[in-house]
Parts: structure tokens; sequence; C-alpha cells
């Protein structure tokens, strides 16, 4: 398992996870994700997204991890914990000192080391990010903050990554023709030869 950049032929599948797992794509970018990818199989486990916000004339710009999600059976594995980590790494090779979440799930990014920040104390780059999230997410949205070098990734994600296998898909049931009602005793196939 590794995390990368987005490429352009990642859009279309990142466009249906984001819609499978009903998260906010305002201004969506591919260039601005990163992926997790399974190395013996090829298959997209995870991703996340740097928003960068310009600040008004003479203001800092910010930025803003946002649209991280991990596909249900890559869950628990480590996936998005390191790519938040890549995330926090690219942010700091762009010279931010400060990243910033919000969100309506903070028990997860705590656990990194991000730190509750008052939402009136927001930089005014995020105020209007803010009342978007609000309003898309329905609900309480909270605002996070980490300084880029107190990052802490926990062992226990660690080790679940490097391991990183999806999980069984033996809860899917196999259809049969029954499924499409049809009655396999009395149905006659085009290419059935009688035999």
């Amino acid at each position: 398992m590794y995390v990368r950049d987005a490429k352009n032929r990642d859009e279309a599948w990142l466009l249906d996870a984001i819609e499978q797992l009903g998260l906010d794509d305002v201004a969506f970018r591919s260039r601005d994700y990163v992926i997790a990818v399974d190395e013996e199989s090829g298959d997209r486990a995870g991703f996340g997204r740097l928003r960068l916000h310009r600040g008004d004339e003479g203001a800092d710009n910010r930025i803003e991890l946002t649209g991280i999600g991990v596909l249900p059976e890559w869950r628990g594995r480590g996936v998005g914990a390191h790519v938040v980590e890549r995330l926090v790494d690219t942010a700091a090779t762009d010279r931010f000192e400060t990243v910033y979440v919000l969100t309506d799930q903070p028990e997860y990014l705590t656990q990194f080391g991000f730190e509750r920040i008052d939402t009136d104390d927001l930089p005014e780059a995020l105020s209007d990010r803010l009342t978007e999230k609000r309003e898309f997410l329905d609900g309480d949205v909270v605002g996070l903050q980490l300084a880029v070098d107190d990052f802490e990734m926990p062992d226990r994600f660690r080790e679940a990554f490097k391991a990183a296998e999806p999980a069984d898909a033996a809860d899917e049931t196999t259809e049969s023709p029954e499924d499409f009602g049809i009655d396999p005793d009395s149905a006659t196939y085009k290419y059935d030869t009688g035999r």
C-alpha cells in the first residue's frame, strides 16, 4: 500500500468515490488529491485533498485538508491515516506551517495531534468555507488546526497499513437466475444445445 498524487486518469474514479461516500466535491480538481493504492492489485482504497484558500490582499493563504475518504472495504487498515499524513507532508513541503480541517467527525483527526479551534478564531479565508460545510453536512461542524511539525502517526496505523488488504467480499451474495425472475428448470437459452 502506498499514497501517491492523483493523476488525470483517476478523475472518474475519484468523482464516483466522492459520490459513493457522500463527500463534498466543491471546486473539484483531481490534481489537488492524493490516493492510497494497493501495490499488488492496483486497487484504489482512499483519498484526500488539499484546498488552498487565498487570503484577501495582504492576508496569508491558508490550506485545508478536505474530502478525506476511505472505501468501506479498506477501513480500519490505516489507509485514512496515511492519506492524512501525505496531505500534511505536502502542506509542509509547500511551506505552510498550519493546516486546517472543518469536520463533523473531529475525533478521528485529534489522534494525530489536531486541536479544536473556535470557529470564530478561524482565519478569514476559511469563514465562507465553514458556512458552506455546515450547509452541506446539515450539522455541527468544528474547526481543527495542526502545526505541520506536530503531526503524530500512532504505531497501530503504521502496522495496519503495512499489511492492508480489503475486507473479504464473502458477505456479497452471488446472483442466480431466480434473482431475475427466471425459472432455470423451464427456461430455454439461446445457446442451449439440448444436451
